[in-house]
């Protein structure tokens, strides 16, 4: 009698379970046992199943890594146990003085350390319930990170499932190896895009964009450092909270040590300071930890840092070269920087050909000339720095800074109180993608759809130039492009045409001019009430507004005087955007002179709401907690402004009092 086939959902359970094995010797062993095409084909298989069988397909299903759609910015939340940063030993005399006053707190016990490498990353917990990921947090200020989920899912080596049925966090290093590094950079420079300066900022602009398709081609890995439950460590040892990480199916360092006592730590540090130019990944130093988590329990923690824990860093690299050439970079927001280009040399283990020079003051005070010998620093970056010039060249050539945007040809000019030169036009290629997002954002002129992913198609594809040009797409341009059907093209057309009646204040936000943000673009729309009215008054004129001082009106007047500008505000003006308001009187009502800041959830208001009762009332609304701050209006889920708030002795109160104070009926 044959066989019975095996019920449909046993066969998925059985495809997930193969790929999870494969993707573990992989990513986290890196010992495949099967060609990549084979891993492919069953990966294909189950897609295609579950694409048959919706029912059976599951969150965590090898096939969900990537999902979804980009996402229009990402959600703060708190984390169970604050994300604390470590002291640094610079040197063998600091590590020692760490050691002895382990000693001293700890009487006569004996001790041991965990010596871990410190990896170049991004500091990231990852919650799992009942077996599966759940959430994923950036480190953030320590207290409060990003929800990173959907970016996370796309990380190989980190388990969507485990065999563990306990809720618990695991905090660790996303990372980016040393040759996926290379290739993102060689495809950048490909692209005609900057390059990044080290692994750690690629790593972490991988995983804070907001399209997932973009951080599952960046090759990120996730190392697992701490094993958590309900925030708190759950194992007696460090060591056997590795141990267990690792069982789990999480991928751990290997190359970890138990070390009996200081010396044996200060061993293992100068033996990964001779090997880390070898490694597959960067390393700026060691991290030494108590193994007892009791002891760790009893050492305690400074303000700052725990007192069982130290970062050993490693010295920077240098090298000697020679400069070959100076060329002028223009970053995203219109800064002019000078770069080395250099006759290629190994520091580090990373053959580098570009150092930055900062700025045109940096270069004066090195005496540098193109044709010198240099020593150039490297710590972990593959674009390092001019330490010195070691020998002036005989025929030497001076550089001069342009004086014009050399991207653009616009006007360049250092704004008051910064030594970098600028370029003024926020149309120039090189800033417009930064400038169509800040533009586009929810508290500018809120352009719902308009996210990142969008913004780099539509600048790639030349449909935008600069921000004007976004009232004239049209919704088949929007329907060509990737990840965008008809009625997300025809939702984006909408916003942009509501767009048009947002309020003169967020259309001045939204030019980016330099040191206009929200509030004083608030501040000039209720004082002078008209944007031509703005762009043609004097200097000390404009600063008869409130808070707008000397170093604001000059920016204001030099983005005006740019031809760039000037024809991209007729343009504005032709697409029918606000260009005047009522003129209002500030500073007058209940809340005259005071400053407040809000933080968490209201239960009826939304912050923007909040907001603007108070600078109705003759508020200010700041956006961090400082010794100038009157009140403090806290709903749930309020961060660390509260806990700031409370260290000052800054006054606290609810949305109930907030209410009652503007004299509002909440009823």
């Amino acid at each position: 009698m044959a066989k019975a086939a095996p019920p449909i959902a046993q066969i998925i359970t059985d495809l997930r379970s193969q790929i999870e094995h494969n993707e573990h010797l992989y990513y986290v062993l890196d010992a495949p046992t099967i060609p990549d095409a084979h891993y492919d084909a069953l990966l294909r298989k189950l897609r295609e199943l579950e694409e048959a069988h919706p029912e059976f397909r599951t969150p965590d299903s090898p096939t969900q890594r990537v999902g979804g759609k980009p996402r229009e910015g990402f959600v703060k939340l708190p984390h169970s146990a604050p994300m604390l940063s470590l002291d640094n030993a610079l040197n063998e005399a600091e590590l020692r003085d760490f050691d002895r006053r382990v000693r001293e707190l700890l009487g006569e016990e004996p001790y041991r350390y965990v010596a871990e490498l410190k990896l170049d990353g991004l500091s990231m917990a990852v919650h799992y319930a009942q077996g599966s990921m759940s959430r994923a947090i950036t480190r953030g200020d320590g207290s409060v990170g990003e929800d990173v989920t959907e970016n996370a899912r796309t990380i190989r080596s980190l388990p969507l499932r485990v065999k563990e049925k306990e809720s618990f966090e695991t905090r660790g290093e996303t990372i980016i190896g040393r040759h996926a590094f290379e290739r993102l950079n060689e495809q950048r420079e490909q692209d005609g895009l900057p390059l990044y300066a080290n692994p750690r900022n690629s790593a972490a602009g991988s995983l804070r964009v907001l399209d997932p398709t973009i951080t599952a081609a960046r090759q990120l890995e996730y190392m697992a450092y701490f094993y958590f439950v309900n925030g708190e460590p759950a194992m007696e040892s460090h060591w056997a909270s590795l141990e267990h990480l690792t069982a789990l199916g999480f991928k751990v360092n290997p190359l970890r040590r138990l070390c009996k006592d200081v010396d044996e730590l200060l061993a293992y540090c100068q033996e990964f300071d001779q090997r880390r130019d070898n490694l597959p990944f960067e390393i700026d130093g060691v991290v030494a930890k108590i193994d007892s988590i009791s002891q760790q329990r009893k050492l305690g923690y400074t303000s700052k840092a725990p007192r069982w824990a130290i970062a050993y860093k490693y010295a920077a690299r240098q090298a000697e070269t020679i400069v070959e050439d100076i060329r002028v970079q223009v970053g995203r927001t219109g800064a002019l920087t000078p770069v080395a280009h250099l006759r290629e040399v190994p520091v580090g283990g990373v053959k580098v050909s570009r150092a930055t020079l900062h700025n045109e003051e940096e270069i004066q005070r090195l005496g540098l000339k193109i044709g010198d010998t240099v020593r150039v620093e490297r710590s972990g970056d593959v674009i390092p720095k001019v330490v010195s010039v070691v020998k002036t060249a005989e025929d030497g050539r001076s550089f001069l800074m342009p004086t014009e945007c050399p991207i653009c040809g616009s006007d360049i000019r250092k704004l008051d109180g910064e030594v970098i030169l600028r370029c003024l036009n926020i149309s120039c290629p090189a800033r417009l993608k930064q400038s169509v997002e800040h533009y586009a954002a929810r508290n500018v002129m809120d352009i719902d759809g308009m996210g990142e992913a969008l913004v780099e198609q539509l600048v790639d594809q030349g449909l935008v130039k600069n921000i004007a040009d976004l009232y004239d797409l049209k919704q088949e341009q929007l329907e060509a492009l990737e990840r965008m059907g008809r009625k997300s093209a025809e939702k984006i057309i909408q916003n942009l045409d509501a767009s048009r009646q947002r309020p003169l204040s967020r259309l001045i936000s939204g030019l980016g001019i330099s040191f206009v943000g929200e509030r004083t673009a608030q501040i000039l729309a209720d004082t002078f009430g008209d944007l031509d009215k703005i762009a043609t008054l004097p200097e000390e004129q404009l600063q008869a507004a409130e808070e707008v001082g000397p170093k604001v009106a000059a920016a204001i007047r030099l983005y005006f005087n740019d031809e760039h500008n000037r024809a991209l505000i007729e343009r504005l003006r032709k697409a029918g955007l606000k260009f005047t308001q009522e003129i209002r009187t500030r500073a007058v009502g209940p809340m005259a002179g005071l400053t407040f800041v809000l933080t968490g959830t209201f239960p009826t208001l939304k912050r923007e709401e909040a907001k603007a009762l108070i600078e109705e009332a003759g508020g200010k609304v700041a956006g961090s907690v400082s010794k100038k701050t009157s009140v403090v209006v806290a709903g749930e889920e309020a961060g660390s402004k509260l806990d700031k708030a409370k260290e000052l002795g800054v006054e606290v109160i609810d949305e109930a009092e907030l209410l009652r104070r503007l004299e509002i009926n909440p009823a």
